[in-house]
């Protein structure tokens, strides 16, 4: 399976009407927000001299804050304007961008041959995923993170509906970021909150360790305050893992 032509054509023209202003995209916060202490909850699991692979990685901005703590990071997203974006953001920094499909498995299965075993870091990818690719989705991070890498993975639950419904029904309408993602056709906390665990559970993956914590975004409230989303992180070891 691949994903639709409409999901891929939602994403390319979201990232194709978005600037390379930093925050410009509701999700691009900050890494201190997010990248930066998401990596002290994975740090004590993983390998540093293995790669990290950024999934679902936008316009970069966590993937080249990831490169200061990893030997080495890949950031791979399925738009190829997402991409253009994150190549012209990276200013010679030492990290590479690729586009890819997470539910095209020989794609996904050649990324891991060209990398080996690896960690990953993913920030809300399955739960705005179509339903039907939700499980490749949950296959690549395996794929990829083999027996010896490890994983973090943290989607948004169904709390982040509720915060985004109150949002939205502002008397003005929702805040110009979110609006925006509502018009691209995305659609964020789609998924329900047991099934993000069963969905690794089935790819194989153990749950070493797991929490609740919120995504912070880069747009705010009618009264000022920061729009933050309830999510579930989860550090995940691959079947057979080493050690």
């Amino acid at each position: 399976m691949k994903v639709s032509e409409n999901y891929r054509d939602n994403w390319e023209s979201y990232w194709r009407e978005t600037s390379d202003a930093r925050g410009e995209a509701i999700w691009d916060a900050d890494p201190s927000l997010t990248a930066a202490p998401h990596s002290e909850l994975l740090l004590p699991y993983a390998d540093t001299a293995r790669p990290i692979v950024d999934l679902g990685c936008g316009n970069g901005t966590q993937t080249r804050y990831l490169a200061t703590r990893f030997a080495r990071a890949v950031g791979v997203d399925l738009s190829h304007a997402a991409i253009e974006h994150a190549r012209r953001a990276a200013h010679g920094d030492a990290v590479e961008f690729q586009q890819l499909d997470l539910t095209d498995t020989e794609a996904v299965r050649a990324l891991h041959t060209r990398l080996g075993d690896s960690n990953v870091y993913m920030r809300a990818v399955i739960h705005q995923s179509e339903p039907a690719a939700r499980p490749l989705v949950a296959d690549a991070v395996a794929e990829i993170i083999g027996s010896r890498g490890r994983a973090f993975v943290v989607e948004l639950t169904s709390g982040s509906r509720q915060v985004l419904g109150r949002a939205a029904a502002d008397p003005n309408g929702p805040p110009p970021k979110l609006r925006r993602v509502f018009q691209h056709g995305l659609k964020p906390a789609d998924a329900a909150d047991e099934e993000i665990p069963v969905l690794l559970r089935e790819a194989g993956l153990e749950i070493l360790t797991s929490g609740e914590t919120a995504l912070a975004q880069t747009e705010y409230m009618a009264d000022g305050t920061r729009i933050d989303l309830p999510a579930r992180w989860f550090v995940l070891a691959g079947r057979g893992a080493a050690g």
